[in-house]
């Protein structure tokens, strides 16, 4: 019995040492020589400062930006603590939101747009991501807005289009999933043009 026990301590202290600690750490050096961006988080630094990730939404609030998905996460876009609303399609509450956010959409873009309608909106403008902060939205989004930016930047709307274009993803191995623009990224390709 005594040597059943003292080599299930052996065990249980021998898998965590090499399973809990010497697994995680050879593969956290592994990823830190192969892939340094990645093991750091994605980090997108401007002059030395880093602004954000390309990993994780942030909010834009002014008109002179893409704004991003609606975030589920208290508060809204908090990396920390990512989470999805778990509303289900039949969820009264689910309907609210969505009509909640496609209000919000249609007073902020309207005047930028004066045909837009409720059935114009993309989803991912009204309802959020899984994680809560995903930092891409559809190409259909981005369009949306393309208005509101050129007429608050003063640009063409050919260029603010052109700049989308620039800026979106395509499908992973040319047909997994959908195109997508990473907002922060794109806000910080506006910025170098200017017009704000």
């Amino acid at each position: 019995m005594k040597r059943i026990l003292v080599a299930s301590v052996v065990s249980i202290v021998l898998m965590t040492a090499v399973f809990g600690f010497a697994y995680p750490a050879l593969m956290t050096a592994f990823a830190s020589a192969a892939f340094p961006s990645q093991a750091g988080g994605s980090l997108i630094v401007e002059d030395g400062k880093v602004i954000g990730s390309r990993l994780a939404a942030q909010a834009f609030t002014s008109p002179g930006y893409f704004h991003e998905r609606p975030s589920a996460t208290t508060p809204a876009y908090n990396a920390a603590g990512t989470t999805f609303s778990n509303l289900g399609p039949t969820n009264p509450a689910l309907a609210k939101l969505v009509h909640q956010n496609a209000a919000a959409v249609l007073k902020l873009e309207g005047p930028y747009d004066a045909g837009l309608t409720i059935h114009q909106i993309p989803v991912d403008a009204v309802v959020p991501s899984a994680s809560g902060i995903d930092p891409d939205i559809s190409l259909a989004y981005a369009q949306l807005q393309a208005h509101r930016i050129a007429a608050v930047r003063h640009l063409p709307l050919t260029t603010v289009q052109k700049l989308i274009s620039e800026n979106t993803d395509g499908r992973w191995l040319g047909f997994f999933g959908e195109p997508g623009v990473n907002v922060l990224e794109l806000n910080l390709a506006l910025d170098k043009l200017g017009g704000k």
